[in-house]
């Protein structure tokens, strides 16, 4: 088969490689840039399992990634919605406190999101809380009114109609199994024949540490597969939540707990739990892959995560196979629900970075080197944050092609970049070098993820 030959190849059809990949050529028509994914189509595994929440920015520390981009994708994601008409909703979200213990992390909450910027945030008690969601209880609560609702797999279906538009490839069924680095380019070996690139960036999702891994970038970030559950409630029991109610998530743990989720199409998902997947594809409870069990059980990483959250993960499990305990945690915040309101739903495998020291990485982790561009974590906000995560590798990717004498293009269009110059931290080396030697884009560089220039079209 002959070989197909690119400026740009972005692995991964998932949202946030779409995302990236549409910015790529918006801002340099002519570049000749193609996405490979493995599946027969796009946006299967995270996107397609995705609970359809347009996230505020309000649980992240200030100066993340995540906090900046999640506020500026929100933004980002109403505009995008309202220009090519895709339906969306802000239905509201609560987050709420049910015992004093936790009203100094509610309080340490809504401080963060006045600090990231969320607009419109609220303290509220309980009589506010009644009227916003009159069959939950609680305390107190924060009030997020521009949390929204939308169906996620909708926005990805028209990222890739963008990207084909402006002359993007999208080849499916080419999943990746080896990458190898060349003077002037990258050469990639793919399950339909090899592919050539001058520059690539890889947004594999749950296989984005193998991919880093394929081009000699060291094994400090890993992989862990954790599954999550969901209820839904009988369509006539949905009258039970009007919006979202959420708990007030355990700052030492990334996952928020089991909250009420309204759906675009009208569902009520109560969920998801989270507990550690045995196939990082794997849906169902009993789906394992000796490969991916192999891979998590030889971290050590992992075994120091156990030892720290065993009675966590054990609480978890429960929940996850029965139906009761699962039900005692929702009635927490609604008491009204019952066992039988409760109907089997969807799961989704959630790809959680964690590092050497037994740590989930929480924040979005991007490293680059001379001709590579990978993401290593994109766990959840990443849809909301989408279009601010491809707006800040495009910035990284012309940055690379920039420092590259052969320049595969004409220059990007300056006026259209996002505000500020776009930059890429880099290793300590010079620029030339090799692929595992990956600098990380990360929460140091206070001008990642600035906001979009006037007039800049999300």
């Amino acid at each position: 088969m002959a070989e197909r030959r690119y400026d740009v190849v972005v692995v991964g059809g998932g949202i946030v490689g779409l995302a990236t990949a549409r910015d790529l050529v918006l801002r340099r028509p002519g570049l000749r840039l193609a996405i490979l994914e493995k599946e027969p189509e796009i946006g299967r595994h995270q996107t397609g399992h995705n609970s359809g929440v347009i996230h505020s920015g309000l649980y992240y520390a200030p100066g993340s990634l995540k906090a900046r981009l999640c506020v500026e994708g929100c933004h980002a994601t109403y505009r995008y919605c309202d220009k090519h008409g895709i339906p969306y909703d802000k239905a509201g979200k609560v987050v709420v406190a049910t015992d004093e213990n936790e009203l100094p992390r509610l309080e340490e909450l809504y401080r963060r999101g006045v600090a990231n910027g969320v607009p419109g945030l609220e303290l509220i008690g309980p009589e506010r809380l009644r009227e916003l969601e009159p069959h939950a209880v609680g305390i107190k609560a924060i009030y997020s009114p521009i949390t929204g609702i939308v169906d996620w797999s909708r926005v990805a279906r028209s990222y890739a109609d963008d990207v084909r538009e402006h002359g993007g490839e999208i080849l499916t069924e080419h999943q990746v199994t080896a990458i190898r680095q060349k003077g002037d380019g990258v050469l990639l070996r793919t399950a339909s024949g090899v592919v050539q690139c001058t520059f690539l960036v890889t947004c594999g999702g749950l296989h984005s540490d193998r991919l880093a891994m394929m081009s000699r970038a060291p094994r400090d970030l890993q992989i862990v597969p954790f599954r999550g559950d969901y209820y839904v409630l009988r369509p006539e029991r949905r009258y039970l939540t009007r919006g979202m109610i959420y708990p007030v998530p355990d700052p030492a743990f990334p996952f928020l707990g089991v909250h009420f989720t309204r759906r675009i199409n009208g569902d009520v998902w109560l969920g998801p739990n989270a507990v550690l997947a045995f196939a990082r594809e794997g849906y169902g409870r009993l789906d394992a892959n000796l490969r991916d069990n192999l891979d998590t059980f030889t971290y050590p990483g992992f075994w120091k995560l156990a030892a720290k959250y065993w009675q966590m993960g054990l609480e978890e499990m429960v929940r996850d196979f029965s139906k009761e305990a699962f039900v005692e945690a929702c009635k927490r915040y609604v008491p009204e629900v019952t066992p039988d309101d409760c109907l089997p739903g969807p799961s989704g495998v959630r790809a959680q970075a964690l590092d050497v020291d037994g740590k989930l990485v929480d924040d979005f982790i991007v490293q680059t080197s001379a001709r590579i561009i990978h993401v290593r974590n994109a766990p959840s906000p990443a849809a909301t944050s989408s279009l601010a995560i491809g707006r800040m590798i495009a910035d990284a990717t012309d940055r690379l092609i920039g420092e590259d004498p052969r320049r595969v293009t004409p220059g990007a269009q300056v006026s259209e970049l996002a505000d500020g110059e776009p930059v890429v931290a880099r290793s300590p080396e010079s620029g030339a070098a090799a692929a595992g030697d990956a600098g990380a884009l990360g929460p140091a560089d206070e001008r990642l993820g600035s906001a979009p220039a006037a007039g800049r079209e999300p």
